[in-house]
């Protein structure tokens, strides 16, 4: 069995809700790859009757998310400015939208995938979507901050061809997997500010 890890990057700027039928458009070289390797999938699971799943998920975060990310990068900062080791966060465009989930409902979802007798694809995603903003709002206010105190607009970090919304139809996966996520949005951004400010403590 083979489980392939598509991406909701693969639909680009195609408008939301995005579904397992939905057109992919993608608009940047990770999306572009991940289009080719989840046709590739099918191509194999189609042509030897093999068993190649393709799980598209949506965004998926969590505690172990790398600095990289926008989502840890804003979790990272609001630890450290609370703990007075930062003064600023510097962000690119703050209306984009995206569809957050945590990663252990998620994993829990490809697991799923994989005991099925048929292999197929199957999108993963809160079904909600919510800009950058309001990421950072939740989580500065979760330390008793305002977020526009903090965040700084910066124009290197807009991308050249940007993805303006996300949003994940999960039906699917709910009526053949029984999956539904488990966490919400505003307990998902909770669990990356608190897990930072722990890792800070260990430090002092």
């Amino acid at each position: 069995k083979i489980y392939q890890a598509s991406s909701s990057e693969m639909f680009g700027d195609t408008p939301p809700p995005q579904n397992e039928l939905t057109q992919l458009n993608p608009r940047s070289p990770y999306g572009a790859a991940k289009a080719f390797a989840h046709n590739m999938a099918k191509v194999y699971r189609d042509s030897y009757n093999m068993f190649v799943t393709c799980g598209i998920l949506f965004n998926h975060e969590s505690e172990r998310r790398g600095i990289e990310f926008v989502s840890m990068k804003i979790a990272n900062a609001v630890a450290r400015i609370d703990a007075g080791l930062q003064k600023e966060l510097r962000l690119g465009n703050l209306d984009a939208k995206r569809d957050w989930g945590y990663t252990k409902d998620y994993v829990e979802a490809m697991w799923m995938m994989m005991q099925q007798e048929k292999s197929d694809n199957f999108v993963i995603a809160s079904g909600e979507n919510h800009t950058i903003r309001e990421f950072a709002e939740i989580a500065f206010d979760h330390v008793g901050l305002n977020w526009q105190d903090y965040v700084v607009i910066d124009q290197s970090f807009f991308r050249p061809a940007e993805i303006y919304d996300l949003k994940g139809d999960y039906s699917k996966a709910k009526k053949i997997l029984g999956w539904e996520p488990k966490t919400s949005f505003k307990d998902l951004v909770k669990i990356m500010i608190d897990s930072e400010i722990d890792k800070l403590q260990k430090y002092r």
